[in-house]
């Protein structure tokens, strides 16, 4: 039980960290004035996977994709998600995996 939390954690801190290195290669590929010429498919994917929050404030820290009312308003809601999601699975201990 306990490798099943430990992997869990890895899986959370892969993910954010993921998104990081995500948002700042897109600030990095387009410039800070520049608009995106891909979607933001990659980003709420990441979100929906678990690094809303990460996504979150390093769009706040990178000062990049701040206008985009789209993510300002759902990565706050995932983010909220997110973390219900992961206080269920711990307090569960994971029981809704096994059928």
């Amino acid at each position: 039980m306990i490798l099943l939390y430990v992997l869990f954690g890895v899986y959370i801190a892969a993910v954010n960290f993921y998104a990081v290195i995500l948002l700042k290669s897109q600030r990095d590929e387009y410039g800070d004035g520049d608009t995106p010429k891909s979607g933001d498919g990659k980003i709420i994917l990441t979100a929906i996977l678990g690094g809303a929050i990460a996504l979150y404030i390093s769009m706040f820290i990178m000062r990049y994709r701040l206008k985009n009312l789209l993510l300002m308003i759902l990565l706050p809601v995932l983010g909220v998600l997110n973390i219900y999601f992961f206080i269920v699975a711990f307090r569960s201990g994971f029981t809704f995996f096994i059928i």
